[in-house]
């Protein structure tokens, strides 16, 4: 006979905060002791630069040259597999075509595809853009989630039961399995919203079946909307950011998990998950939401948007923790690598404003514009920073989505449909040419102490 608890299952009970008071006496370490430790936090180093940890061939990112010998800031530069990021994008916008089908061929295969690769390829993912008989019923649709990220990795952890080969980490299966992956985020995404939608806000649940001859931004769109309509503007926008958050390096937090869990020879579904578990985090996916919710409490404490001292008044503010959520931070703003711009952001505010256009946002985009020019040096009065700031992807990846109407909740899931990509490339790239478990070392500071017979203990 199993008893009914007396507490509710969320619920802090007293106890619970005496001991959390335990752990933390207990728990916390000095800092000084990391500088005498020479322990490079976050592996990186005073100046922000990451600790060599691997080789990669999937992508570059660079924002110093040498000059005199000396390393002097630049603009930033992203490569996907040696290629310029901003030279991709203009070569598939020039020729009117989707892009991020073809940079998930160029970043998991190390080319670019020709025309009949890639219509190859995107056959593939056609075929596997389909989930399996009754997962949306049995998995998606019961017990929805409030956070889109945990449904989806609940989901991605799932598919594992349906995979005969779920184990099997040749490169031919893990190959299937990614791409398959790549295919099915869009619609574990969408899905678990409509879920969502349906069981927490009251709307009505409509499920629409992907299109295999559609792009993966026309089938979220297509998806999505209930009348599955949208702008060839809008699709294209979307694809763009799509092909700018596919990749960003080895080192950033959830493509270092997919190297570190894959490096210990488990299965592709547990590596993807737990790299969607990093990604979740506000300090890496969820940065973008932040953006558009300061822009909001921006909108409604500023009077006069294109008022320059006004604008520069409520940056102010937010630095010294007196608006927004009290953070001291300037979301959107700044980079751990780049300093003078980020080539994203650049790529993604050339179209920002065509959108903004159609959308009859132009005062919301001159708001940012505003903000984007201001903020630096507000940054650069205020603190003491070791390199310049600039404009992030997330700062207008949020206000892209928002002009396309796509929910809060799918902000952080677009990225993962995006990055799936670069994780996947990651995945393989670790399986090739990785033969040992990653394993840093973490030293020991606290002190022996002898053992206490429990009836001694005070």
């Amino acid at each position: 006979m199993s008893i009914a608890p007396d507490i509710a299952f969320s619920e802090i009970i007293p106890d619970i905060l005496k001991l959390k008071d335990i752990c933390v006496e207990n728990s916390t370490i000095e800092k000084k002791l990391y500088i005498e430790k020479k322990v490079n936090r976050g592996l990186r180093d005073v100046n922000g630069k990451g600790v060599l940890t691997g080789l990669t061939e999937i992508s570059e990112i660079y924002s110093k040259i040498i000059v005199d010998g000396k390393e002097v800031p630049c603009d930033g530069k992203l490569f996907y597999r040696g290629i310029d990021i901003e030279k991709l994008v203009e070569g598939f916008v020039k020729e009117k075509r989707f892009g991020f089908e073809e940079v998930s061929y160029l970043l998991i295969m190390g080319k670019l595809p020709n025309k009949e690769e890639l219509n190859g390829f995107n056959e593939i993912l056609g075929r596997y853009r389909s989930l399996p008989p009754s997962f949306v019923r049995d998995v998606i649709m019961k017990a929805p989630s409030l956070n889109m990220m945990n449904a989806l990795a609940r989901s991605v952890l799932t598919l594992y039961s349906y995979d005969d080969k779920a184990d099997d980490i040749s490169v031919e299966n893990v190959m299937r399995q990614c791409l398959s992956l790549t295919a099915q985020f869009p619609l574990l995404s969408v899905y678990g919203y409509q879920a969502y939608d349906h069981y927490y806000n009251g709307n009505s649940l409509i499920i629409h079946t992907p299109q295999p001859e559609l792009s993966t931004a026309e089938n979220i769109l297509y998806m999505l909307r209930s009348d599955s309509k949208y702008t060839e503007l809008e699709a294209r926008i979307l694809d763009i950011a799509l092909v700018i958050h596919a990749e960003h390096g080895g080192g950033n937090n959830s493509t270092f998990t997919t190297h570190v869990v894959s490096s210990s020879g488990t299965d592709t579904y547990s590596a993807i998950s737990a790299a969607l578990g990093s990604l979740k985090g506000p300090k890496h996916g969820g940065a973008n939401i932040k953006v558009v919710e300061m822009f909001n409490d921006m909108k409604k404490n500023i009077r006069n948007w294109n008022d320059e001292d006004e604008v520069r008044k409520y940056l102010k503010a937010l630095l010294h923790k007196e608006a927004f959520d009290k953070a001291g931070l300037i979301y959107g703003m700044g980079h751990a690598i780049y300093s003078l711009s980020d080539p994203r952001a650049k790529i993604f505010k050339s179209f920002v404003k065509s959108l903004s256009e159609e959308k009859g946002l132009t005062e919301e985009y001159a708001l940012y514009s505003l903000v984007e020019k201001l903020a630096p040096d507000v940054i650069m009065e205020e603190r003491k920073t070791y390199k310049g700031v600039s404009a992030n992807v997330d700062f207008y990846s949020g206000f892209v989505y928002s002009m396309l109407d796509l929910p809060l909740e799918l902000y952080t899931p677009i990225f993962a449909i995006a990055r799936i990509a670069g994780w996947s490339a990651h995945r393989i790239e670790e399986l090739i040419n990785a033969d040992k478990i990653i394993r840093p070392a973490y030293e020991n500071v606290s002190k022996r102490k002898e053992y206490i017979p429990i009836k001694e203990r005070k």
